[in-house]
């Protein structure tokens, strides 16, 4: 078994928004940024001595569209098929997130005014289809998808057999990475419990490292942490009624915004 090493490549800003290279025995591309990101993320692959055209995979861990705006696009550069969660069709194949945003505090709430959050993406048909949890070896790096449904209902992990999790936004540094290596929630989540819920399975597969899309790498142990404080803090504002979820129609396809009591 060959090391796999996670490089960031940050997309925008210094750590605002992260995508990432597995260097494995071929490299994997994890998650694909903002629109227009394409020539920027295969530069940064160029850079550490590859040739873009070697890029086996792209994994894009959700249908949020600072992760899969330039997915189309790194395809087309790269040659590499592209893997995705079935639950997040609908954003991939309309180019459109589910909206309103459900943001988790005052910053989700600031960057819901944001224009960039509601254009449209160029749209892709996934590849691969994510349903469960899938190996990556095949494709050059000893590592597996996992499913983290909460963030939003297609959201997935990569987990590399040396216990390093790329976690899309399971959990963020706060205020979008500016301060780094604080744990909190990124600015919007479908289902904040449930989310909760994967960020607990993943932390107890006993990681090494998170790393994030928003900010700098996580210590697993601050994580636990702060989710067990989470928990607390969402269990009383369910209580209250003051939780948002996104409901799911009958054939599990996310659609409205409604609240859980």
């Amino acid at each position: 078994m060959s090391r796999t090493k996670v490089v960031p490549i940050p997309v925008l800003g210094q750590r605002a928004v992260n995508a990432y290279l597995l260097l494995g025995r071929h490299p994997v591309i994890v998650d694909a940024g903002t629109p227009g990101s394409g020539r920027r993320i295969t530069e940064q692959v160029a850079a550490h001595g590859l040739d873009p055209e070697d890029v086996r995979l792209v994994v894009v861990t959700h249908g949020h569209i600072d992760h899969f705006g330039s997915a189309a696009e790194l395809r087309r550069l790269t040659g590499a098929p592209i893997a995705a969660h079935a639950a997040d069709l609908g954003p991939y194949r309309t180019g459109r997130v589910r909206e309103p945003y459900l943001p988790t505090g005052p910053m989700g709430r600031l960057m819901a005014r944001n224009p960039k959050l509601h254009e449209q993406a160029e749209p892709f048909e996934p590849d691969i289809l994510v349903r469960g949890a899938t190996g990556l070896a095949d494709f050059g790096v000893d590592a597996r998808i996992i499913p983290t449904p909460g963030h939003t209902a297609g959201s997935v992990s990569v987990l590399t057999d040396d216990g390093d999790l790329v976690a899309g936004d399971l959990i963020a540094n706060s205020f979008m990475g500016l301060i780094k290596g604080r744990p909190a929630n990124p600015p919007f989540h479908d289902d904040p419990l449930a989310n909760l819920a994967s960020l607990r399975a993943m932390l107890d597969l006993k990681p090494t490292r998170l790393y994030v899309g928003h900010g700098t790498p996580l210590d697993p142990a601050r994580a636990d942490r702060w989710a067990t404080a989470e928990q607390r803090r969402l269990t009383r504002r369910a209580a209250r009624g003051k939780l948002q979820v996104r409901a799911l129609e009958p054939d599990g396809e996310p659609a409205r915004a409604d609240e859980r009591a």
